[in-house]
């Protein structure tokens, strides 16, 4: 398995056209943020960035697996899972 994430900038504009919430939309720019700086997506990382409440964050990290914009590739409980961007073309629109 690939654990890379696509070249480029993280970012995809499609995330704007999907009806999601505010606060799932920020997980899932902080993901690309991450990405993009090439920290680990890791639910340890997001929640030391986070300024929302904890419920707030893993409510909308499992809105991005069910729509498979991110992909978990480790998991370790829930605050030592990791987590990679999925190429927009595998997205649940």
């Amino acid at each position: 398995m690939n654990d890379k994430n696509p070249p480029g900038p993280a970012m995809n504009q499609e995330i704007f056209r999907l009806g999601l919430s505010v606060e799932t939309i920020s997980v899932y720019l902080l993901c690309c943020s991450f990405s993009d700086g090439g920290t680990a997506i890791s639910t340890r990382n997001l929640l030391g960035v986070w300024n929302s409440t904890r419920e707030a964050l893993f409510n909308g990290i499992k809105e991005l697996e069910k729509r498979n914009i991110i992909l978990k590739i480790i998991s370790g409980g829930e605050d030592k899972n990791v987590y990679k961007l999925t190429e927009h073309k595998s997205w649940k629109l």
